[in-house]
């Protein structure tokens, strides 16, 4: 049943949002904005949940149990910003009967954008030639000097076919890259052969083969550490890794590892296990771009997530369906 014209629900927000945002919503709701992006702590997010209708959460911060019993019977809805949910206890919401939302769609593009900036960028050592133009240790062009590997032709194994998996496979296309990929369920036959693009059932037989591996999976119980020190040794030691996902998905200690040791040739990253702590193994390493989770961040993404959590609050306050509720996972 939709609301009176006057109603505004009271929203409760985590981290400062872009201005344009904050300005809509605080026109649209009765809304408590957040000047800072520094982490709540657990008092803080309790507090913050406490008497708020909607909650307004983004990937970073851990919505469990624990938060989500301080909050009172007003609360309806968490219209998480962002679309990983895997930070939020869904299934313990739905016992409470709130409902959960997310921003799936908008980032896509500009996640994709990145991957495919770190499949370029890593094999050709762009970041490690900027750091030594700018320490005066470029003298001048010789024939041995920086050399990498160019990518037409070379074989990427995407792990992870959703919505970025498929944007990046389209790039790849496009630069001459031979797609291959792992998922849980095989890709039509019509997108796969849009993308010309290679299914693999499971993934060790996949992974010798491989000249890029791209992580585009989410963060799940049977994904965590799928990447470990048993299949990083399948990889072939000229082999790059790219994960713009979870940091979850991979073991960073073996990855270091294998890098320091010659069993990679490189990798870039934008997630990490511990973040915003990075492995201090890859910190070291000169043949891994390490780049701050900014997958999505860009002025159109942040926005348009802006836009689908007010979305999902109006549907909220109008009865109607929610287009981005994000269901009780499986047990």
């Amino acid at each position: 049943m939709s609301q009176s014209s006057n109603y505004k629900p009271s929203v409760s927000v985590t981290k400062q949002l872009p201005k344009e945002v904050e300005e809509r919503m605080v026109k649209l709701f009765d809304t408590t904005l957040r000047h800072d992006s520094s982490p709540m702590t657990q008092d803080e997010l309790k507090s913050a949940i406490a008497n708020c209708e909607v909650f307004v959460p983004t990937v970073t911060d851990i919505i469990n149990s624990d938060i989500i019993s301080a909050a009172s019977d007003k609360l309806r809805l968490i219209a998480n910003f962002g679309a990983g949910t895997d930070h939020i206890d869904i299934n313990f919401a739905h016992q409470r009967g709130i409902i959960v939302t997310n921003t799936p769609g908008v980032l896509t593009e500009d996640t994709a954008d990145l991957t495919m900036a770190l499949i370029l960028a890593v094999p050709r050592r762009l970041v490690e030639g900027d750091r030594r133009a700018r320490s005066g240790k470029f003298e001048g062009w010789t024939p041995t000097f920086m050399l990498g590997h160019r990518i037409k032709g070379k074989r990427l194994g995407i792990i992870g076919m959703g919505r970025i998996g498929q944007a990046v496979a389209r790039r790849a296309k496009a630069f001459g890259l031979e797609v291959h990929y792992h998922n849980r369920s095989r890709l039509p036959a019509g997108i796969e052969d849009t993308l010309d693009a290679t299914y693999w059932p499971t993934l060790d037989p996949m992974l010798p083969s491989i000249d890029i591996i791209v992580i585009t999976c989410p963060s799940t119980p049977e994904t965590y550490h799928l990447i470990n020190k048993k299949r990083l040794k399948l990889l072939s030691p000229t082999s790059y890794i790219v994960n713009t996902s979870r940091g979850e998905v991979i073991d960073e200690g073996a990855l270091a590892s294998a890098l320091s040791n010659g069993e990679l040739s490189g990798a870039g990253l934008d997630v990490y296990e511990d973040e915003p702590q990075i492995h201090p193994d890859l910190i070291k390493l000169q043949n891994v771009i390490l780049s701050p989770h900014i997958g999505s961040a860009t002025h159109e993404s942040r926005q348009e997530m802006g836009e689908k959590v007010m979305i999902n609050i109006r549907a909220m306050m109008d009865g109607h369906a929610y287009p981005d509720r994000v269901l009780p996972r499986s047990k």
